[in-house]
C-alpha cells in the first residue's frame, strides 16, 4: 500500500527540501519506488536542488488542468523521481490549492512512497500539503524559534486529525548554545526519527545538483538520512554506524 508523507516545518530555512530529497533518494536506494512532489508552489526548490529549475510541464500545470500528472514526472540521472513546481510568477495565477489532494491520489498509484515537500509556515499552501499526506514528518533545528514553529505545526496537524510520524532535527552542531535535543523531544512530545548533523557536504551536493546520499555517501549527513529512511520503512535490521547525537539519545 502506497504511503504519502508530507515533509513540513513551520519555519523556513530548516532543511526541509534537503530532507525531502535525501529521504527520497535513500528510500529509492533501498528499492522503493519514490516520487517527490514539490508542494511549495510559490517558492519551489526541489527542481533547483536536482538540476531541473525550468521544466515544460510542472505541478502548476497539472493543478490548473493543463496537463496530466504523468507528464509532470521527471527522473533525475540518479533515479530519483520528482514532480517540480514552476518558478514562473505567471504560473501562480489561479492555482487551486485544494486540488493538490486529487493530484496526490493519482500520484499514489505510481509509487510505493510519495513525499510532499511542503512550503514553510502554516498558510494555504502548507495546509494543502498537510491535508494531502497520510502522515507528517516535521523538520526543525535545535533552536527556540524553529522548535516553537514545529510545535505550532504539530498542534495544527492534531486539529486536522493527521498523524505526525516524528521529528527530524537538522543542522545540529552540538554547540552549548543549541537547544538540547532531549529538551526538543520533551517540548514537542513527538518521537525524534533522527538527527542530521551540520555538514558542509550538503552545500557541495547542492552545487552538484544531487542528493548528498549520492554525492557524499560516507558523510555524516548521508548516513543519518539513510538511517532515518530505514526507520520510515520499518527496517529494524538496517545497520549503519550511529552518529554521536543518536548514541547520546540512546537511539
Amino acid at each position: 500500500m502506497t504511503k504519502v508523507i508530507t515533509i513540513t516545518s513551520g519555519k523556513g530555512g530548516v532543511g526541509k527540501t534537503t530532507t525531502a530529497i535525501n529521504l527520497g533518494a535513500a528510500l529509492n536506494s533501498f528499492g522503493k519506488e519514490v516520487i517527490i512532489v514539490d508542494g511549495n508552489l510559490t517558492t519551489p526548490n526541489v527542481g533547483l536542488h536536482l538540476g531541473a529549475p525550468i521544466v515544460p510541464i510542472s505541478l502548476n500545470h497539472v493543478l490548473s488542468g493543463k496537463a496530466s500528472v504523468a507528464d509532470a514526472i521527471y527522473e533525475h540521472e540518479s533515479g530519483t523521481k520528482i514532480i517540480p513546481s514552476s518558478l514562473s510568477v505567471k504560473d501562480l495565477k489561479k492555482i487551486n490549492h485544494s486540488k493538490l489532494k486529487d493530484v496526490i491520489k493519482k500520484v499514489r498509484k505510481m509509487a510505493d512512497i510519495v513525499l510532499i515537500d511542503s512550503s514553510a509556515g502554516l498558510g494555504v499552501e502548507a495546509i494543502a500539503a498537510m491535508e494531502s499526506g497520510d502522515e507528517l514528518i516535521i523538520v526543525t533545528n535545535p533552536e527556540i524559534p524553529a522548535v516553537t514553529d514545529a510545535l505550532k505545526t504539530a498542534k495544527v496537524a492534531e486539529q486536522m486529525g493527521k498523524e505526525v510520524k516524528g521529528i527530524i532535527l537538522t543542522r545540529v552542531k552540538g554547540r552549548k548554545t543549541e537547544m538540547p535535543i532531549v529538551n526538543v523531544r520533551d517540548m514537542l512530545e513527538i518521537p525524534i526519527l533522527g538527527v542530521v548533523p551540520e555538514d558542509d557536504n550538503i552545500q557541495a551536493s547542492l552545487v552538484r545538483k544531487d542528493a548528498i546520499v549520492h554525492t557524499h555517501p560516507k558523510s555524516k549527513a548521508a548516513k543519518a538520512y539513510r538511517r532515518i529512511a530505514a526507520k520510515i520503512m520499518g527496517n529494524n535490521s538496517y545497520k549503519e554506524k550511529k552518529g554521536f547525537f543518536e548514541r547520546l539519545l540512546g537511539f
